[in-house]
């Protein structure tokens, strides 16, 4: 009897749980809140082609002491082309020719549609100056472009499409630094995927890796795929532990892989995989961490309405300082502590993704009025950590003009400089073509001297894309080196201008001589006294073209580059 008694209670209590637990499953998560508002659509009409004499004007460049900028979506003369829209860029440096990049956005050929296609340009003089030859697969839906090089040289470019089958991606392939592109290799795929090349000497070299949103996936509920045939052919669909989204990956020194994404509820994930680089197997994880960045990101903001605050950044400390091997994320979050809708916040892992540090934020503007957003990071192979984002403290309360600000860190993330404004303020708000947004997200790639930063702005009073080239005051300083003279030159070659990045230990007086290849000085520069530290100064010889080598004198020493051409 007593049996059964405790039968019965033991039914009711549960026959009463019912209702509270169908009312708790109907509750949407953050994710699901999120990804129902956030999807591409295949909307608007199949965009005609360019006209054959379209308006323009002249496009936006900008030099100056710690930045180069210049537009990318330009025409044959280098001049805007009026009336159309370019956002969401990707960048991709190839590293056996730095001075070969190429940048894919998506592109509307006119703002009044809001068919997109996949835009590229190319550049072989380290940016100075950029090809647009228009689109890859004319008249078809393709959205969120991603871009690689191999190690080899040969670039990639992953677009989406939308279509009766779903959401799926294409890889295309370049030879010639992105001048032409192949005809596209089927890669899965799914909505807000990411892409990354393996180019370290192991197993896994040449490895590509993909991964994507869950939700919107051909391959539900797999979302990450790799082709370990130089995009030839890619494997099945896998899920990732932790299920992240609107993230990036990033290969470690030994061919791990990292991804990062917004967790299912709430804060960033990090998976990691030491199968992904070996051929033989499938990719496992071996494990997903949790990480409080004290935020999460979100999508349909004020100031970006039907686009996201911003994808989560994740990079690897390659350099042979102290910091080897560390991990890093980066992402502009709503925070949980404060008030904030959108501050750029970091954080690291000293154990390979395992356990982090707490989060550090990034943006030291007072107050919490101002939306830090499009949050993107890169690692140098000196060690140096790039963060840049988009910044409305200059607008005033309430406004929504945005400038782009920088940071950068030298102690592996524990402090970082001063936020330094890269650009004048514009309204992220001009030039929307039929879709209200500035896309999702930046690129950004690091070398020692500086940072390559693909973005999009309204500068020049619509939207288009930009290529900048950011150069800390520590420009060309490795700083884990001995403390000597060290000089480096950007860009090289270079036309009209040239900068000289300069480390001294001592106060020194300073001259430059541009040295041909006789060995005679053809310019002489006396530029004074300057303290110890990290110094730069821009130039402008008027010389002939050719080669030269760059020959700095500060007090007694003396100190010599390489060849430098002149345009």
């Amino acid at each position: 009897m007593k049996t059964r008694i405790l039968i019965l209670v033991t039914i009711c209590g549960i026959l009463m749980m019912l209702p509270a637990l169908s009312v708790s499953q109907n509750i949407p998560t953050l994710r699901e809140k999120n990804l129902s508002i956030h999807n591409e659509v295949a909307d608007g009409l199949v965009a005609p082609a360019i006209p054959d004499n379209p308006p323009t004007s002249p496009a936006m460049k900008y030099k100056g002491s710690d930045i180069f900028t210049t537009q990318v979506n330009v025409d044959a003369n280098g001049q805007n082309i009026v009336g159309d829209a370019s956002n969401e860029p990707s960048l991709a440096v190839d590293p056996t020719n730095p001075s070969r990049m190429v940048i894919g956005w998506r592109h509307f050929y006119t703002v009044s549609n809001s068919f997109r296609q996949a835009g590229y340009g190319y550049t072989t003089d380290a940016g100075q100056n950029w090809t647009f030859p228009g689109v890859i697969e004319s008249g078809i839906f393709r959205s969120d472009p991603v871009l690689d090089f191999d190690a080899n040289g040969t670039a990639y470019y992953n677009s989406l499409t939308s279509d009766v089958t779903g959401f799926h991606c294409k890889v295309f392939r370049s030879s010639d630094g992105g001048a032409t592109w192949d005809l596209g290799v089927e890669a899965q795929g799914g909505d807000k995927q990411w892409m990354t090349i393996d180019r370290t000497n192991g197993s896994g070299s040449g490895h590509i890796y993909s991964f994507w949103t869950s939700y919107y996936s051909i391959c539900y509920p797999g979302h990450f795929t790799r082709s370990i045939n130089t995009g030839a052919s890619y494997e099945n669909c896998v899920e990732v532990s932790g299920n992240p989204y609107w993230g990036t990956m990033a290969v470690g020194n030994d061919g791990e892989l990292y991804i990062v994404g917004m967790g299912e509820t709430g804060g960033v994930v990090v998976a990691k995989s030491t199968t992904a680089s070996n051929p033989v197997i499938p990719v496992y994880w071996d494990f997903y961490s949790n990480v409080f960045i004290d935020g999460y990101i979100t999508a349909q903001i004020s100031i970006n309405p039907v686009g996201l605050l911003g994808q989560a950044s994740i990079d690897v400390d390659r350099s042979n300082g102290p910091g080897r091997d560390n991990v890093y994320i980066l992402s502009s979050v709503v925070r949980y502590s404060v008030n904030d809708s959108a501050d750029v916040m970091f954080a690291r892992s000293t154990d390979g993704g395992m356990t982090w540090d707490n989060p550090i934020r990034i943006n030291d503007d007072v107050g919490t009025n101002n939306y830090q957003w499009f949050g993107t990071m890169s690692v140098a192979p000196n060690g140096r950590i790039d963060a840049i984002w988009l910044d409305t403290r200059d607008g005033g309360p309430g406004s929504y003009m945005s400038s782009l600000y920088y940071s950068y860190s030298l102690d592996q993330g524990v402090t970082w400089s001063e936020n330094e404004r890269m650009s004048d303020a514009f309204d992220p708000h001009v030039g929307w073509p039929q879709q209200n947004k500035m896309g999702d997200y930046f690129d950004m790639k690091s070398d020692n001297n500086g940072a390559h930063l693909a973005w999009a702005n309204t500068l020049n009073g619509e939207q288009d894309v930009y290529y900048s080239y950011i150069m800390p005051d520590i420009t060309g300083i490795d700083p884990y080196a001995e403390k000597k003279i060290k000089m480096q030159v950007y860009p090289n070659p270079f036309r009209d201008r040239l900068t000289i990045s300069f480390f001294l230990p001592f106060p020194k007086d300073v001259c430059v001589d541009l040295i041909d290849v006789y060995g005679n000085v053809v310019s002489s520069n006396k530029i004074g006294m300057h303290q110890r530290g990290n110094n730069h100064v821009t130039l402008a010889p008027d010389v002939s073209p050719g080669f030269y080598s760059c020959r700095l004198t500060a007090g007694d020493e003396v100190v010599n580059t390489s060849l430098v051409k002149i345009q």
